[in-house]
C-alpha cells in the first residue's frame, strides 16, 4: 500500500510544478458542528473535482470556499475545516500524528451517501528529524498576513520528505501491526465525533472486527471502546477550554449522543462534572 501513495506524490511533484492556490485554515473564530479539528496538522491536496470547504476567513468569519485539483489545504493542529462532501472530488490527506504519519485517498460521488476508493496506510515518523521543522514553520507561516511564496517552497519540501519516507522498505510482521494500530488511532482522532464503531472502524481498514479487538489488546495499552472515549474527553477538555459552547453542545461535538452519558463518563475519567472542569480553568 504504501508505493500507492509514494507513486501518487511523486506524480503530484513531477506534474504539478507549482500549486494553483494554498489555502489554511485557521482557528479564531468558532468552528460549525462536525468541523475536522484535531491536535495535529494536516495537509490535504486535491486530486481531481472540487472539494467544498466552510474555512475561517480573517475578514468574513466563516466563509465557504471551492477547493480544486491542483490546490492545496494545510490544517494547522486545533485548526479546523468542514468539508460537505457533496461534489465529485477525490482527495489524498496525509495527517502528521506525533507517532505515525497517515495517508488516506478518499473518493466521493456527487449525491452518493458513501464514500468510495477509500485507501489509507500509515508508517512511523520521525522524531528530530527535517520534517519537524517543516511543519513548525508550515504552523507558524499560517499566522502572518504574507504567505506567498514560502508556503509553496514549504508543502513540496514537506510532500517530498513524505515520499522519501515512503520509500523505507516495510519490516517485520510487527512493524506493520504496530503501524496498523497507530493509523487506526490517527483515524480515531480524526474521527471522534462522528459515530464510529469497532464495526465501522474495522471496515474502513479492511480488517475484521475480531482482529482489530486483539490488535488493540497487543499494541495498545487500553482497549478499543476505552481509546474512543478517552480521544473524546480529551478532545471535551480543550473544548471547554478553548470555547463557550454550552454543555450540551461539547457532548455532540465530541461524539456522545447521549448528554447525561457525558457527563457520567466525564466525571468518572476527570473526577469533576463538566462544569466544574470549566469552573477550575
Amino acid at each position: 500500500m504504501g508505493k500507492v501513495f509514494h507513486d501518487l506524490i511523486d506524480t503530484l511533484l513531477s506534474e504539478r510544478e507549482h500549486f494553483n492556490r494554498i489555502w489554511f485554515a485557521g482557528d479564531q473564530v468558532t468552528p460549525p458542528p462536525f468541523s475536522y479539528q484535531v491536535n495535529f496538522p494536516r495537509l490535504e491536496l486535491v486530486i481531481n473535482g472540487e472539494y467544498i470547504n466552510e474555512l475561517e476567513d480573517p475578514e468574513l468569519g466563516i466563509t465557504e470556499v471551492k477547493i480544486m485539483a491542483g490546490d492545496a489545504l494545510y490544517i494547522p493542529p486545533n485548526s479546523w475545516n468542514k468539508p460537505n462532501w457533496d461534489t465529485d472530488c477525490s482527495v489524498l490527506s496525509l495527517l502528521f500524528g506525533r507517532r505515525q504519519l497517515g495517508f488516506s485517498l478518499v473518493s466521493k460521488a456527487k449525491d452518493q451517501t458513501n464514500f468510495h476508493d477509500i485507501q489509507k496506510h500509515s508508517i512511523q515518523t520521525r522524531t528530530g528529524h527535517a520534517i519537524d521543522h517543516i511543519l513548525s514553520a508550515l504552523n507558524a507561516l499560517s499566522k502572518e498576513p504574507l504567505q506567498q511564496p514560502m508556503d509553496e517552497h514549504l508543502l513540496l519540501a514537506l510532500m517530498s520528505y513524505c515520499q522519501s519516507m515512503l520509500s523505507v522498505p516495510e519490516n517485520s510482521t510487527k512493524k506493520r501491526s504496530e503501524d496498523l494500530y497507530q493509523g487506526i488511532c490517527i483515524y480515531i482522532q480524526e474521527n471522534f465525533h462522528r459515530a464510529i464503531s469497532r464495526d465501522s472502524i474495522a471496515t474502513r481498514f479492511n480488517i475484521s472486527p475480531n482482529h482489530l479487538s486483539r490488535l488493540f489488546r497487543q499494541q495498545g495499552h487500553m482497549r478499543l471502546a476505552d481509546y474512543i472515549t478517552w480521544v473524546r474527553i480529551e478532545r471535551a477538555k480543550f473544548m471547554l477550554k478553548k470555547y463557550t459552547f454550552r454543555l450540551h453542545e461539547v457532548a455532540t461535538r465530541c461524539g456522545f449522543q447521549d448528554v447525561n452519558y457525558f457527563y457520567r463518563v466525564f466525571k468518572n475519567k476527570t473526577g469533576l462534572t463538566p462544569s466544574e472542569y470549566r469552573s477550575s480553568l
